[in-house]
């Protein structure tokens, strides 16, 4: 199979792709053996009608056609792979005329690809990096998860308070008849608490032991189960019992006893410890994006917005799969999102066009810089297994079918984007914040074409804005 790529407009490209006459002809008999399967004729066994007569019975086009519904997604998928294409959205595909007897197939396919940057500048870019500053919030927010962890309910003969577990028996009804899930006895739920309904936590706060409450609910519009949204349910409450939360002291002998440190001081330092560390981690992946943010705010790229929306599709496809994964039905997580999936995709737009204008930059700097990952990297990227999954046996199958191509454009990516932040240069977040304030004649030359004086004079800068060539 021999294939020829031609660029087209708004990143698109056209595939053309000439089938041997030899290999066309092996489907044409293979889909003529699948469809004499069915066929009866007089001194044939069922499904052993020789492929020349199924032809003559049924026509050689519709034997052809046959044979392209079958053939064309594996050839197609070939044509990919050997052309180098790493398609986005549908492909357009035209068959044409079918072929002649002894004549091979060609066809052509029109399909979405990613676009290709100008580059600016892209090294020792200056970026804005978070510094790592643990607030002691977060540590006693995290010492006070423990304790509550290590707390004990106790009842009390008093109303309830917040914070206060209170145990209960319920019934509830919708028009007089209950409904699924509307009971249950020695329920216990939290005063203040996340998740417990205000309309209970109202009727609750204040109650005793041995009280007695009538609660209505109304459920909104897009609650779930369908059935009692935008419905009124009437519970009948019985309050059992009041426990109140008892927390341990924290002082050096609840640090031992929640953790392996001696003391409190040793703890909440390596709780310090385990935060920096966490927060360090994302600042340096945000760090990470925010270059190759930069490199791309730096070139020259067109994105169609067809591309943009093909790409959503794909990312909302993913997550479909995702959550089937889990058995959760996509059609119901959308609608406990209140949107469709049409609603889903065009907000994924955004996304989607961010994820192409990196990978076209680090495209273009993997050019520029004539990077190329070996071989050995390949096959690190593919992880450790053995036998069966053996990564050297996993690639050389990759290879040969030429399917290596994928992992090789990602990881390429990869140190593209590796190659940008280690040349890019961390500044203070304010210091980056700052910049993007400044005018420039980049970002003010909409604003001079509209409002530029009958002269012709440009418009004069904003007080307190500053513009210097290479700032």
């Amino acid at each position: 199979m021999q294939t020829t790529v031609t660029e087209l407009p708004d990143s698109k490209v056209k595939i053309e792709v000439a089938v041997e006459p030899e290999r066309f002809s092996k489907r044409i008999d293979r889909a003529a053996k699948d469809l004499a399967g069915e066929m009866k004729m007089p001194g044939f066994r069922k499904g052993k009608v020789p492929p020349q007569m199924v032809i003559q019975r049924i026509g050689r086009d519709a034997v052809v056609e046959q044979a392209l519904r079958d053939a064309l997604p594996e050839w197609y998928e070939q044509a990919l792979l050997d052309s180098g294409v790493a398609p986005i959205g549908d492909p357009k595909l035209d068959v044409g005329d079918l072929p002649g007897d002894g004549e091979g197939l060609e066809f052509t396919i029109e399909v979405g690809v990613r676009p290709k940057a100008e580059l600016g500048d892209y090294k020792g870019l200056e970026v804005g990096k978070a510094e790592i500053e643990v607030p002691e919030d977060a540590i006693s927010d995290e010492v006070e998860r423990l304790r509550e962890a290590f707390g004990s309910l106790a009842p009390v003969e008093r109303p309830a308070a917040a914070g206060d577990a209170v145990v209960i028996d319920f019934e509830g009804t919708i028009d007089g008849e209950p409904f699924e899930g509307s009971a249950s006895k020695d329920f216990t739920i939290e005063l203040g608490g996340e998740g417990l309904l205000p309309e209970f936590d109202a009727a609750l706060s204040g109650a005793s032991a041995g009280d007695e409450r009538t609660v209505e609910v109304s459920f909104p519009e897009d609650h779930e189960p369908a059935e009692i949204a935008g419905k009124t349910a009437t519970f009948a409450v019985t309050v059992k019992e009041v426990r109140e939360k008892n927390l341990p002291e924290l002082d050096d002998d609840f640090a031992s006893e929640a953790s392996e440190f001696e003391t409190l001081d040793e703890l909440r330092e390596d709780i310090r410890s385990r935060v920096a560390e966490a927060m360090g981690q994302r600042a340096e992946a945000d760090f990470r994006e925010a270059t190759v943010d930069a490199v791309a705010a730096n070139a020259k790229l067109e994105i169609p917005h067809d591309l943009v929306h093909a790409r959503a599709h794909e990312m909302w496809e993913r997550i479909e799969r995702q959550l089937a994964s889990r058995g959760i039905d996509p059609q119901t997580y959308a609608q406990m999102q209140g949107k469709d999936r049409h609603d889903l995709i065009n907000e994924a737009e955004e996304d989607a066009e961010r994820a192409l204008r990196r990978e076209a930059v680090l495209a273009a700097v993997a050019d520029a810089e004539q990077i190329e990952p070996s071989d050995d990297e390949l096959i690190e990227a593919l992880g450790p297994g053995e036998g069966k999954n053996d990564p050297r046996k996993l690639f050389a199958r990759l290879k040969e079918t030429g399917r290596d191509s994928l992992l090789r454009d990602e990881i390429r990516l990869r140190k593209a984007a590796d190659f940008v932040f280690e040349q890019a240069k961390p500044i203070p977040m304010e210091q980056a914040a700052a910049r993007e304030q400044i005018w420039t004649p980049e970002k003010g030359a909409d604003d001079a074409e509209a409002s530029s004086s009958p002269e012709g004079d440009p418009p004069a800068g904003k007080a307190g804005e500053l513009w210097t060539p290479g700032s």
